[in-house]
């Protein structure tokens, strides 16, 4: 009798596993008691309150719609929390996902302060971005900026490292408002024109 061998099996590289585990909201399944999710400061958190919002994009130019992103950044004094507690006003890390519907994914957080370095450089108002999608490997690392903090984007020792000043505009966020309320838009492009830089740390 001959072998028959069976077809391989399709992969995945980050989902739908990512989505099944971290964003269960977005996967349609119940949240947990306790959920690390996109609502990083609650109403009585110290500083000025943005929504952050965003598409994802592959090198086509088409809508990510299962990409999952984690963040990390400083509170409005510029100062990290590296303890997560639910029951805190605002908390260094969160989570979200893109929408299979429109694509887009949203965070609420407060606006960080500038952060002082090992060195004692200033760097720019700005939060870590960790972006998990079909297709790649090793999660992507790049950093958001605001457009209405010019002057010290100017000066931000880790955006200099950027050569091209037109690279540099991808990390920045254009501010905008949604619901009268404050607002920043961030668009990530993984591959082809206007790709977002991406830093290996």
């Amino acid at each position: 009798m001959p072998v028959r061998l069976l077809p391989e099996t399709p992969s995945q590289t980050a989902g739908p596993y990512v989505h099944i585990g971290l964003a269960l909201a977005a996967a349609g399944n119940p949240t947990r008691e306790i959920e690390i999710w996109n609502q990083m400061a609650k109403p009585g958190a110290p500083g000025e309150h943005i929504l952050l919002l965003g598409n994802v994009y592959d090198g086509n130019g088409h809508l990510v719609r299962d990409s999952f992103l984690e963040f990390w950044q400083a509170n409005a004094d510029g100062d990290y929390d590296p303890v997560y507690d639910v029951e805190k006003p605002f908390n260094s890390f969160g989570r979200t996902a893109t929408t299979f519907d429109a694509g887009e994914w949203t965070l609420h957080t407060v606006k960080p302060g500038p952060v002082r370095t090992v060195g004692g450089a200033c760097t720019a108002p700005h939060i870590n971005v960790s972006l998990f999608a079909r297709g790649i490997n090793i999660h992507l690392q790049t950093r958001l900026y605001f457009d209405d903090e010019a002057d010290a984007n100017a000066k931000d020792p880790v955006l200099n490292l950027i050569e091209q000043p037109q690279r540099r505009e991808t990390l920045v966020a254009r501010r905008c408002e949604v619901d009268g309320k404050r607002a920043y838009r961030f668009d990530i492009r993984i591959q082809g024109e206007g790709e977002t830089v991406f830093f290996d740390f």
